[in-house]
C-alpha cells in the first residue's frame, strides 16, 4: 500500500510538472493573453484524462477484460455520425455547428441514448451474455462508421475539411464555457463513482463471488455502463473522439500498481492519462512544431499497444 502511495506521488509530481511547463514555457506576445488560453487547454486535457481513465476502467471491470474498452460499444462512431449528418443536412454554416453549446448538447444526448437504447434492448442479464451485447456493439460501431464514410463523400469538398477538424481530437479549439459545462458533468458523475469505488473492488471478484457477498450485480453493471457512457459521450463531445488512450492508461495502470482496489487503479489511471494529454501535447507544439495532432500519435502507439495485448492473451491462453 505504501509503494502505490509512493508512485502515485511521483506521478502526480510529473504531471504537476507537465502542466506547469505547458502553462509557463516559451510564452511569446502578452501573458495576459496567452497563459488564461493554455490554461483552458490543460483543463480540457485533464478533464478528459480523468473521463476516459475512469469509463476504461470501470468498464473492463464489470467486462473481466482488460482489452474491452468503451469505444468498442460504437459510442465514438456515433459522435462522428452526429457531427456527419449535421454537415451534410444542414451545412457547415447552420446554427447547429456555430452554435458550440447546440452541438454539443446534440452530441452527447445522441451518444447517451445510443448507449441507453442498446443496453435497454440488447443487454439481459438472464438472456443475453455481455460478451454478446459487446460483439453487436462492435458491429454497429462498423456500420456506424461505414455510413459516416458514405456521407463524407458527397460533403462538400470544403465542408468536408470542416467536419474533419471536428473528428479528431483537438485540444487547441476548445470553448471555455462549454468546459465548464463538461466539467460539472463529470464531477457529478466521479462523485457518485466514487461512492461506489468499494463495489467495484466486489465485482472484481467475478459474477458469482460478488453476489454471494450481497452485492446487485446485474443492477451494479447498468448503472456501471451507464456511467461510463455519460463519462465518455462528454468528453468525446467536448474535444472529438481518442479511441487507443484508455485501453492505453488502464493497462499501464494495472501492470505498474498490481493491486485490485479501484481508489488506486482509477487515480493512477487518470494521472497517467494525464501525463500522456498533457506531455503529449506540449511535445507536439514545441517539439513537433504541430506537424500532426495528438490524437493520431496515440491512436498509432494505441494500435501497436493493443496488437501487443492481443498476442499476450494468446499466448496466456495456450
Amino acid at each position: 500500500m505504501r509503494k502505490n502511495s509512493t508512485k502515485l506521488i511521483i506521478l502526480a509530481i510529473v504531471a504537476i510538472i507537465f502542466i506547469l511547463l505547458y502553462g509557463f514555457y516559451d510564452i511569446k506576445g502578452g501573458f495576459d493573453y496567452a497563459f488564461p488560453r493554455r490554461m483552458i487547454k490543460v483543463g480540457a486535457m485533464v478533464i478528459t484524462g480523468i473521463a476516459i481513465a475512469y469509463s476504461t476502467v470501470v468498464f473492463q471491470t464489470i467486462t473481466q477484460n482488460r482489452i474491452l474498452t468503451p469505444s468498442v460499444m460504437g459510442i465514438d462512431s456515433m459522435y462522428e455520425v452526429v457531427q456527419t449528418l449535421i454537415f451534410f443536412f444542414a451545412g457547415a454554416t447552420s446554427i447547429w455547428v456555430v452554435n458550440k453549446y447546440l452541438n454539443f448538447a446534440i452530441a452527447i444526448l445522441a451518444m447517451i441514448l445510443f448507449a441507453l437504447l442498446l443496453y435497454r434492448f440488447l443487454f439481459r442479464a438472464d438472456k443475453y451474455p455481455i460478451f454478446l451485447l459487446l460483439l453487436i456493439g462492435m458491429i454497429l460501431g462498423t456500420l456506424l462508421g461505414n455510413l459516416v464514410t458514405f456521407l463524407q463523400v458527397l460533403i462538400d469538398p470544403v465542408e468536408y475539411l470542416s467536419l474533419q477538424s471536428l473528428l479528431f481530437a483537438n485540444f487547441s479549439k476548445v470553448n471555455g464555457d462549454l468546459l465548464l459545462v463538461a466539467a460539472a458533468i463529470i464531477f457529478i458523475a466521479f462523485i457518485y463513482g466514487f461512492l461506489i469505488m468499494h463495489k467495484l473492488d466486489v465485482m472484481n471478484l467475478g459474477r458469482e463471488n460478488a453476489i454471494n457477498l450481497g452485492i446487485n450485480y446485474d443492477r451494479m453493471m447498468m448503472t456501471v455502463l451507464i456511467l461510463s457512457s455519460v463519462l465518455i459521450a462528454t468528453a468525446t463531445a467536448l474535444v472529438g473522439p481518442i479511441t487507443f488512450l484508455g485501453l492505453i492508461v488502464a493497462n499501464l495502470a494495472y501492470q505498474f500498481f498490481a493491486t485490485y482496489k479501484h481508489t488506486i487503479l482509477i487515480l493512477g489511471a487518470s494521472l497517467i492519462s494525464v501525463i500522456a494529454l498533457v506531455g503529449g501535447q506540449f511535445l507536439l507544439e514545441h517539439v513537433f512544431e504541430l506537424r500532426t495532432t495528438l490524437s493520431v500519435i496515440i491512436n498509432f502507439v494505441g494500435g501497436i499497444y493493443f496488437i501487443y495485448l492481443l498476442l499476450k492473451e494468446s499466448r496466456a491462453a495456450r
